[in-house]
């Protein structure tokens, strides 16, 4: 019913007293910015202010003010005649818009706001909820990942559950738990796993295909060095985030990895988790000239191996901090000093000032209050946001062996998704 009054309005019908609706503005062409009105039917909360512009409808709707350009609302039209509701897909070509509307008509009511392009006539109508979720003033205000950020104690203080894992593998709530506190910590549990590769591997499919790499699809983890890796050893491994020398041509895709000791006979060896983000943010606000130059100088991480009949030499390239443009949130963290090849991608005049950067953000690593220290015993697996948490281990002694695999980001996203999650 709405629909088809505003419809009925926006094509210039006249109400019973003869008029015009004075909500309802003529068509304005390209004329200067007309004075802000208040729209009169939208709720007392939030209010709703808006002004014409030449190429561009200002609209204030609660505390965000929208600059919102006439091709963009063109382009962004959910009638049926652009815009496939089954497909969840454009139907409009977006080359056969105007590049320069300049005349149009806005109408208000209900919360709603439906623009018409003078040229074609054709009717997009927007709720003013939707603008606010997706127009750039919108995203601004907004986080792509709501997360909490956690150092040792805060961590402990939450206490955070561990997943059963018949739960975990056979009801929704129970993979709906796991994965919004994977989600929010960047790290989640999954106990009374059976200590096998193979149901490791079950584990692992329930929320993700699995990635299969230069190291395979589900891979054993000893310290027999049959691979050119310091993991391979019994020497404590510093803090770090893994295949910081992938470079997959759709950008950054850091894969991530599951692990599940399923042996060890000996002392040491617990697992060291700190938030990456966590410590970023503390960089950030003591230093944020470190911050810019870490988010913005690109790095070349290099992995390369000859043993046995193992032979690769990978690369990859970007910075050590990863900001969304539109918004400044942090979402990927590369820090590996292992594989962090020669800086060669720096200036002369930048070098040094690079240095005190991440020397700044390697001690927030290394404060002991943000160390998380885990000891992984047989059927307890642990599933890390490799974006953001970095892991580590201390040295230990006797046979350990653990077992793992990469999962693939995108498919873990979408499972949360799936589940009604933000992710």
């Amino acid at each position: 019913m709405w629909c088809q009054r505003l419809a009925w309005l926006l094509r210039g019908q006249r109400g019973s007293t003869g008029r015009r609706w004075p909500w309802l503005s003529q068509d304005l062409g390209p004329v200067p910015a007309a004075p802000v009105r208040c729209c009169p039917t939208a709720p007392a909360a939030p209010r709703c202010a808006w002004q014409l512009h030449q190429d561009h409808l200002e609209l204030r709707y609660g505390s965000t003010l929208m600059r919102l350009d006439f091709v963009w609302l063109r382009d962004h039209c959910r009638s049926a005649s652009c815009y496939n509701a089954k497909t969840n897909q454009r139907s409009l070509d977006t080359a056969s818009v105007d590049l320069a509307i300049t005349r149009w008509s806005v109408a208000f009511g209900d919360s709603a706001l439906a623009p018409v392009p003078g040229p074609d006539g054709h009717v997009t109508r927007y709720g003013l909820e939707w603008l606010v979720r997706n127009s750039y003033e919108g995203q601004k205000q907004q986080v792509m990942h709501p997360r909490i950020l956690w150092n040792a104690e805060i961590y402990r203080q939450a206490q955070v559950p561990s997943v059963d894992c018949r739960s975990f593998l056979e009801t929704d709530e129970g993979l709906k738990e796991f994965l919004q506190n994977f989600l929010l910590y960047g790290i989640a549990f999954v106990e009374n796993v059976t200590p096998t590769k193979e149901d490791t591997e079950i584990l692992a499919e329930r929320i993700s295909i699995i990635r299969e790499t230069i190291y395979g699809r589900m891979w054993y983890f000893t310290s027999d060095f049959s691979r050119g890796d310091t993991a391979y050893t019994k020497l404590a491994l510093d803090r770090h985030t893994d295949t910081t020398y992938f470079q997959e041509p759709c950008g950054d895709e850091l894969p991530l990895p599951v692990f599940h000791c399923l042996k060890h006979e000996g002392t040491g060896g617990r697992t060291l988790l700190v938030d990456g983000v966590h410590a970023a943010e503390q960089v950030l606000r003591r230093a944020p000239e470190h911050f810019e130059l870490l988010a913005k100088v690109p790095l070349k991480h290099e992995y390369v191996e000859s043993v046995g009949g193992c032979h690769n030499h990978m690369i990859g390239v970007g910075p050590v901090l990863n900001v969304y443009p539109w918004n400044n949130e942090l979402y990927l963290i590369r820090y590996n000093n292992y594989d962090r090849a020669v800086i060669n991608t720096v200036p002369h005049d930048v070098v040094r000032r690079w240095y005190h950067a991440h020397r700044a953000l390697t001690a927030e690593l290394r404060r002991p209050d943000n160390e998380l220290w885990v000891k992984l015993k047989p059927g307890k697996a642990l599933f890390v946001d490799n974006w953001r948490v970095l892991h580590g281990r201390e040295a230990f002694t006797g046979y350990r062996q653990l077992c793992g695999c990469y999962l693939t980001r995108d498919d873990v996203l979408n499972t949360a998704r799936l589940l009604g999650l933000q992710a």
